[in-house]
């Protein structure tokens, strides 16, 4: 290995690790600080023990922070699992198996709470959450197709979608989780989107009867 190869892999490793270093001082910041506002790239360059400029080499901008942020939470929290829930074969076993990552990952990390809160006062961290969500829309939307009769409405779909999407957000589950444990919550949650399947399944069962 050539001295200069040497170099740009140390320089590299170091890079990489600045920049683990300056997600956590991030995510640190959303899970303990008392305010979201306090959020910016001066504040998480201090905690990281970098300068600015670093962090801004590094991401960008604020929305380019929280981007890496968030995937690092989705990581953790085990939102890698969804592919392959997507790959299973039966699209109401990959229903409930989806609604138990993501009562997994609303229960798992602080930050995902603390940023769900920012919604209403940030608008930033409102559009970065609101695309990532989109995701989850996009996700029933493929089971819901695969699940539906043919002679199902377009509309029929669309509710059984918005209504699933509902009832797995962080907001449907904090509500649930006040007094019940998240085993409890996870269960209700998935009995629930079943319900919200009946009618797609109409005419398949209308078929069936006849």
């Amino acid at each position: 290995m050539s001295t200069r190869s040497y170099v740009s892999s140390v320089r590299t490793a170091a890079a990489a690790a600045k920049r683990d270093r300056v997600i956590e001082a991030a995510a640190r910041s959303l899970r303990e600080d008392a305010s979201i506002a306090g959020f910016s790239l001066d504040a998480v360059a201090k905690a990281a023990g970098v300068t600015r400029l670093t962090v801004y080499h590094q991401f960008g901008s604020r929305r380019g922070l929280l981007e890496a942020v968030f995937d690092d939470i989705a990581r953790r929290g085990g939102l890698n699992e969804i592919a392959g829930a997507m790959a299973m074969a039966d699209p109401r076993a990959a229903l409930d198996r989806l609604v138990e990552i993501f009562c997994a990952f609303w229960n798992r990390d602080p930050a995902v709470g603390r940023l769900h809160e920012a919604m209403a006062t940030d608008p930033e961290f409102a559009q970065a959450l609101g695309e990532r969500n989109e995701r989850r829309r996009k996700a029933f939307k493929v089971l819901v197709e695969r699940i539906a009769a043919k002679s199902v409405s377009p509309r029929a779909r669309r509710d059984a979608v918005d209504l699933i999407f509902a009832l797995t957000s962080f907001a449907m589950f904090a509500m649930l989780s006040r007094n019940r444990s998240s085993e409890e919550v996870c269960t209700l949650i998935k009995s629930a989107c079943r319900s919200a399947l009946d009618p797609l399944l109409s005419g398949t069962r209308s078929r069936r009867a006849s």
